[in-house]
């Protein structure tokens, strides 16, 4: 018999000020102690050294991380161009350098090759499974591997500040899959020069903005008080790009036993995919066909 997990049965989203240094899963065993939480995991991982906005999903609302994995996400990030490292990024070791520096003019010229649908590589150093096995395992006993490219969608890509000869500040917008080292690496070699990933921050992603987070020190100070349940936000919030629909309590009642149910028309078509709440609370996700809802996703939320 698999062993019960203890904690609270508490559902919602907590959103941190990620501090590098940090894995995102040291983050989410944080703040699951901080809360005694039974549940937590989070929405899109931030590599060890990169800060800004990690939203911890709690309880039921770890049903809803996918449509935030899914949304869009905003980077700012610095450049440094004349190094290419082994992991795209300053913790690397440095593989190659040049003294060619790009001009500003053209840095804002070549990010346009990087704007709307592009095929990306990962980085070496990355999640992404080769074979069954995390690349970043099979660099480290430094093996170079092939690694296909992946679409991304970019939204947005501009040059915001040229501190020096050597750096370049940038902003990004981008959809799911993005890796911030690669676009630095690719534009370090469009431009002749090497480029690897120096400072990384995510500034929001989906409606969670990283100037609303908790800083761990401040979870830490608040853990195990009702001070910190005060911050966490709606379940719900991780649903914001799906329409809401409302349902009747017979409607309500089908839907909790995961079956479709009689929902209230509302600003959807057939097939699409909604949300349903009952008495001002979310209950279920799934597709709406001919007044119905048919659920994939049902909250078993305590009271």
């Amino acid at each position: 018999m698999a062993r019960k997990r203890k904690g609270r049965d508490i559902s919602g989203w907590l959103v941190v000020d990620k501090p590098a240094g940090l894995t995102s899963t040291a983050v989410v065993n944080k703040v699951r102690w901080a809360l005694d939480a039974k549940k937590a995991g989070h929405a899109g991982t931030l590599d060890p050294e990169a800060t800004g906005v990690l939203a911890v999903a709690l309880g039921e609302a770890t049903k809803t991380v996918p449509y935030i994995t899914d949304a869009l996400k905003a980077y700012r990030f610095t450049v440094r161009f004349g190094q290419a490292t082994n992991t795209d990024d300053a913790e690397g070791e440095v593989i190659a350098t040049s003294d060619l520096r790009p001009t500003d003019d053209d840095i804002k010229e070549a990010l346009h090759g990087f704007v709307g649908d592009i095929m990306q590589v990962p980085p070496q150093f990355s999640a992404v499974k080769i074979d069954g096995e995390r690349a970043y395992k099979r660099a480290r006993d430094g093996e170079e591997m092939d690694i296909a490219a992946r679409p991304l969608w970019v939204e947005e890509l501009v040059l915001t500040d040229r501190p020096d000869a050597d750096t370049a500040e940038l902003e990004m917008i981008c959809g799911k899959g993005g890796y911030v080292r690669s676009i630095a690496r690719d534009l370090g070699k469009m431009l002749g020069c090497h480029g690897h990933v120096l400072r990384l921050r995510r500034v929001w992603s989906g409606p969670f903005e990283a100037h609303n987070g908790l800083t761990l020190e401040a979870i830490e100070q608040m853990a195990r008080t009702p001070e910190l349940d005060d911050h966490i936000l709606p379940l719900e919030l991780g649903l914001t790009d799906l329409p809401e629909l409302h349902c009747t309590a017979q409607g309500a009642a089908r839907l909790r036993n995961g079956n479709p149910g009689m929902v209230i028309p509302g600003n959807v078509e057939y097939g699409d995919e909604a949300w349903v709440s009952f008495e001002g609370r979310p209950l279920a996700v799934g597709r709406y066909k001919a007044g119905e809802l048919h659920p994939s996703r049902v909250f078993n939320l305590t009271d």
